[in-house]
């Protein structure tokens, strides 16, 4: 069995649901709707909103913003 564990932010979104409670897919309409569109506000943003981690937070606004880029 071959399977290849995600990289780069995926690779935080199995502990981000755990932890957190909610899917990624919920994290990225958050942070769609906010009206901050700077990666750095938008983690700060996160921490002090939802208390999320530093890794965490920076890995669900990184993945974010690359797929809205069409990255």
């Amino acid at each position: 069995m071959n399977q290849t564990a995600p990289k780069g932010p995926a690779a935080y979104f199995p502990s981000i649901e755990k932890k957190y409670g909610r899917p990624v897919a919920e994290w990225k309409e958050v942070i769609r709707a906010s009206p901050l569109r700077k990666h750095m506000e938008l983690v700060a943003w996160l921490k002090d909103e939802y208390s999320l981690g530093h890794g965490h937070a920076n890995a669900l606004v990184a993945h974010t913003l690359a797929e809205d880029a069409g990255k």
